[in-house]
């Protein structure tokens, strides 16, 4: 499954147990999460139902061999969007996978606000303190992913496969470039630290 959707262009982040997985939610940006039920340490429908208690919102797909009509039932009642019974066949998942993806964007914000910048996903525009703010496409993308994950560090392993996929190096300093020309953008008029916070060793967070 994971060289699968590797192949059709998805980023996997593939964990095995409950504590891993929480690990991953609480340090990343995800946009879907494909949940086994089936943990070795403990049950996915209670770590799906902490999860939607703590305001994680992104979609979640079920695999399970738990496939009656009560077990998807009370799969979709716990905060799943869509459960998928074992077997299955990869065509069946990466079908699903893409109609969430669909669905989550028919809903998602198009306007992002934090500290005094406002970004238009719309309009492809962003303004700081009401007056225009020009960015290169490669900063608007960090910004985009910055705002996305407000208050979680992201380290540089992530913002390099997010923004430069499969061209970044990561013996360059290319991420550090970036940022330091988005703080030049927004940190002139901001009072207190700086709007993108240095995480030393990890990466960086949007405080």
């Amino acid at each position: 499954m994971e060289k699968g959707l590797g192949e059709n262009s998805y980023t996997v982040v593939w964990r095995r147990s409950v504590a891993e997985a929480n690990d991953a939610i609480s340090e990343s940006g995800f946009d879907l999460v494909i949940l086994d039920i089936g943990l070795p340490d403990g049950d996915g429908l209670d770590l799906l139902q902490e999860w939607r208690r703590c305001g994680f919102n992104e979609p979640v797909l079920i695999l399970s061999a738990r496939d009656s009509v009560e077990d998807r039932v009370a799969g979709l009642n716990f905060g799943a969007d869509d459960y998928l019974p074992k077997p299955f066949s990869f065509d069946e998942l990466l079908a699903r996978v893409r109609s969430l993806f669909r669905r989550q964007g028919s809903v998602r914000q198009t306007v992002m606000e934090h500290r005094g910048i406002r970004m238009d996903l719309l309009g492809h525009t962003v303004t700081y303190q009401g007056e225009a703010v020009e960015l290169t496409n490669r900063e608007y993308s960090l910004l985009e992913l910055f705002l996305s994950n407000t208050g979680r560090t992201l380290t540089r392993t992530q913002i390099g496969e997010k923004i430069w996929e499969a061209n970044y190096d990561m013996q360059t300093n290319l991420i550090d470039v970036y940022v330091r020309k988005l703080r030049q953008h927004f940190d002139l008029n901001q009072e207190g630290p700086s709007i993108i916070k240095t995480v030393r060793s990890v990466g960086y967070m949007m405080s």
